[in-house]
């Protein structure tokens, strides 16, 4: 279990370092760009991964793209729902994504809709209607649930996409290391093109960031597959106190931790969450 404390404890540490970039004057851009140049680094090191196996099954192509897009775009989207809507919401969000690549699962990838998963995605869009509901309707308020809806739909695209990419036969570290350098490449395209047009030197404080945000990025999905190599007959078990410890780390951290205020129909949206997460480990 020690795995999976781990994985939970690194997931909220990207919020919380997202949460933190804007009061130190990180340029999140150039952070993103040296997270990739890390993570990528970590997968050939930690995982002995290739992009070869990837590359080499032609389906994988498209898939591999929108995540080289994808990733590095939900880390902006990120930065911006843990600023607006707090770790909380954010987190919560990202965690109920995994039901929108349920959905898809058994709509476009032939699954099998049963009660037990029909009342987890019930319960899990109950949980994000819940959990983004604010009183607050003026312009800057909107911020509040949009960033995390769009984290929430974000997530659920790239989990997509790795299923795609795991049906053409790909193994996961190839998948994982090729969408790291694809989102790696673009990240640095839009890093040179903003110190050419003179909108953002490149800064030191924001490359040490990036260190640390890949460290941690990659920590999180690697303890996560430990977790599962460690409890290989158990899946149902790592998913499930994975995604409900970090819904409840999040939780404490944003509430005590950054002050984060939350509504009754808040909270009651975190245990809908925790619900469905247990549902659907059941399933």
């Amino acid at each position: 279990m020690i795995y999976i404390l781990l994985a939970v404890v690194f997931s909220v540490a990207v919020s919380v370092l997202l949460k933190v970039a804007r009061k130190h004057g990180i340029d999140i851009v150039q952070a993103v760009a040296t997270n990739y140049v890390v993570a990528a680094l970590l997968a050939v090191l930690l995982l002995g991964a290739t992009p070869q196996a990837a590359i080499e099954a032609k389906a994988t192509y498209t898939p591999l793209v929108l995540l080289g897009v994808l990733l590095p775009t939900i880390f902006l989207v990120l930065a911006r729902s843990v600023r607006s809507a707090g770790i909380v919401r954010t987190d919560v969000a990202q965690r109920l994504s995994l039901f929108l690549s349920l959905v898809a699962a058994f709509a476009f990838l032939g699954d099998t809709l049963t009660g037990t998963k029909s009342l987890g995605i019930a319960l899990a869009f109950a949980a994000v209607l819940c959990v983004l509901w604010r009183k607050d309707r003026g312009p800057v308020e909107r911020g509040g649930w949009l960033a995390p809806l769009a984290v929430f739909a974000g997530f659920g695209a790239i989990d997509i996409c790795f299923k795609l990419v795991a049906q053409a036969g790909a193994p996961f570290a190839s998948a994982l290391l090729a969408s790291f350098l694809i989102a790696m490449v673009l990240c640095w395209i839009a890093v040179l093109m903003r110190v050419a047009m003179r909108a953002a030197p490149i800064t030191l404080r924001s490359l040490g960031f990036g260190v640390l945000l890949g460290m941690a990025n990659f920590a999180n999905i690697l303890f996560y597959v430990r977790g599962h190599q460690a409890l290989p007959k158990d899946p149902s078990l790592v998913f499930a106190s994975t995604n409900v410890g970090v819904v409840v780390l999040g939780t404490l951290v944003g509430a005590f931790g950054f002050r984060e205020r939350l509504a009754a129909v808040n909270w009651l949206g975190i245990a809908l969450a925790i619900g469905a997460i247990g549902v659907m480990a059941s399933a």
